[in-house]
């Protein structure tokens, strides 16, 4: 007999090792984390570009006066940060706050390279919290509350202390349960609130808008928009299937549970692809990966990761349980438990909301995205003049970083990366500046050329000399038609004066600036 004969088939070998890791998550830990501290770097990293010139002392919306009226309110520091805890309670300060979002950028990158353990992610969580608590409105997205609940999740899927991307410890399958319940109550939120939001949602033709009227299009957005009636009314029944149908086969046996996190997961490249969303998409990714376990992964990932998977858990089998960990994810699952009645009971409800917390730690929330779906894009454009008077004066347009603007310039593709003043002046277009008094503070800053605030910006259009006057002008845009070869990705028309023109010494723009201290009384003009 041949030396060849006595050794098994490769089939042989394949099957050998699924039938070992039927039950394990190691492989889906390690690739889970390892996204976790992904999704955490860019949420940091947009703290790092953008957190100074937001919330800063002499930021838009400044972390210190909002703290100091929170404490007014609930009547100490203390009462303020039982209510919404925040290491910045302790001390806020433009170093605090870059000092914060660059210990979680350098943390974050450690988990991406593979090591994490309870302590690394509990800091993690710990500084986004504090920095989403003195966020304001820039950081008033239902993706925030999601990152810190999924990452609330990742303390409880590592050791304590070991920090190695195998440690001694198997994964507690627990928890893989927690992130399959926190995925559907996601995708079912979606879902519920799209057919109780909008009645395009019920008849099809909500991506007949969506598209072009979303808060940061990309070039695909442009190609999307203009495919067939009945291509967008697939997409809109197909959303449909994978918000409200497949979420329950996460709870399902091996296979259907595979099929579902493959099509869930599938489901928000499709979205990445399609637009601009920020890191929400990515972000939904995580709990997508809990519904794999290590017979998904051994046929993906190189045989040698797969090997030292293998290694890990053949070594793990042989250690004492850590009575210390499984009591943990016992009262972590419980707490999960007892948190999830009312997102479940506003699941049910005719009247459901979404993206709210029912928390003060925001440990188990509830979800939703486009309610609504806008059928025309508005735009605000800032315009600067150097002219001494606004009524004989030529004008010259500011340019955001990714939000529409000159109608030649293609729309950019930035996400997971999310401008965050380019999202609230999405918002600001469907309202009147007083409902986003900001604007006025943002105005002011224009007219001083502040450097925190044209960092936000594309380009300085005034690098000389501040502008005398500053005005907004609201526009109706329009994706540019196919066979249109003018250069344009956009047409827009003029709707009217958004705000009127506006220079430093006007009195009710000092008014308005001065109720909101911004402006001492008793400022200079210049």
């Amino acid at each position: 007999m041949s030396t060849a004969s006595q050794e098994p088939p490769q089939n042989d070998l394949d099957a050998a090792i699924s039938a070992a890791s039927k039950t394990r998550y190691w492989l889906s830990r390690f690739i889970l984390l390892r996204f976790l501290g992904f999704i955490y770097f860019i949420a940091f990293l947009c703290a790092v570009k953008q957190i100074v010139p937001l919330i800063g002392h002499d930021g838009l919306l400044p972390a210190d006066d909002y703290l100091r009226r929170l404490a007014a309110h609930f009547g100490s520091n203390a009462g303020g940060f039982f209510e919404l805890p925040s290491v910045f309670w302790f001390g806020v300060s433009d170093g605090a706050l870059l000092t914060v979002s660059w210990i979680g950028l350098v943390l974050s990158i450690v988990v991406m390279c593979g090591y994490a353990n309870s302590l690394i992610m509990l800091v993690l969580w710990g500084l986004y919290m504090s920095i989403m608590n003195v966020g304001q409105l820039w950081y008033g997205y239902g993706w925030e509350m999601q990152l810190l609940e999924t990452g609330f999740l990742g303390v409880f899927l590592c050791p304590l202390f070991d920090p190695r991307p195998f440690p001694r410890h198997a994964p507690p399958v627990v928890v893989f349960w927690l992130y399959r319940w926190l995925i559907f109550r996601i995708m079912l939120g979606a879902g519920l609130i799209k057919i109780r939001g909008d009645a395009c949602w019920r008849d099809l033709t909500c991506l007949y808008y969506h598209y072009e009227t979303q808060p940061i299009p990309n070039p695909i957005s442009w190609w999307l928009h203009f495919r067939p009636h009945w291509f967008q009314k697939f997409g809109t029944l197909w959303n449909h299937f994978v918000e409200l149908i497949v979420p329950w086969f996460g709870f399902y046996p091996r296979k259907a549970r595979h099929v579902a996190g493959v099509l869930m997961a599938g489901f928000q490249v499709v979205l990445i692809i399609s637009g601009n969303l920020s890191f929400l998409n990515w972000l939904t990714i995580v709990p997508c990966l809990a519904c794999f376990d290590d017979t998904f992964w051994e046929r993906l990932l190189p045989r040698a990761l797969v090997q030292r998977a293998r290694q890990a858990g053949d070594a793990a089998a042989r250690m004492p349980a850590s009575h210390a960990a499984e009591f943990a994810v016992v009262a972590l699952a419980f707490v999960v438990a007892i948190l999830s009645l009312e997102p479940v009971m506003n699941l049910v409800s005719p009247g459901q909301v979404m993206n709210t917390s029912f928390n003060r730690l925001n440990l188990v929330n509830t979800y939703g995205a486009f309610g609504t779906v806008g059928r025309e894009r508005f735009e605000i454009i800032f315009e600067g003049t150097l002219d001494p008077s606004p009524d004989k004066a030529t004008w010259k347009e500011y340019e955001f970083v990714a939000k529409p603007g000159d109608p030649r310039r293609r729309p950019p593709i930035i996400a997971p990366y999310q401008p965050r003043i380019d999202w609230q002046i999405w918002f600001a277009a469907m309202a009147s500046p007083q409902q986003y008094p900001w604007t006025f503070h943002f105005v002011w800053k224009l007219l001083h050329n502040d450097a925190g605030t044209l960092s936000l910006l594309a380009n300085n259009t005034f690098p000389a000399e501040p502008p005398r006057y500053i005005r907004a002008e609201l526009y109706r845009y329009h994706f540019t038609p196919p066979g249109k070869d003018d250069g344009t990705w956009w047409t827009r028309e003029r709707v009217g004066v958004w705000l009127p023109p506006l220079s430093v010494d006007h009195p009710e723009f000092r008014r308005i600036l001065e109720s909101q201290g911004w402006l001492q009384p008793s400022a200079d003009l210049r």
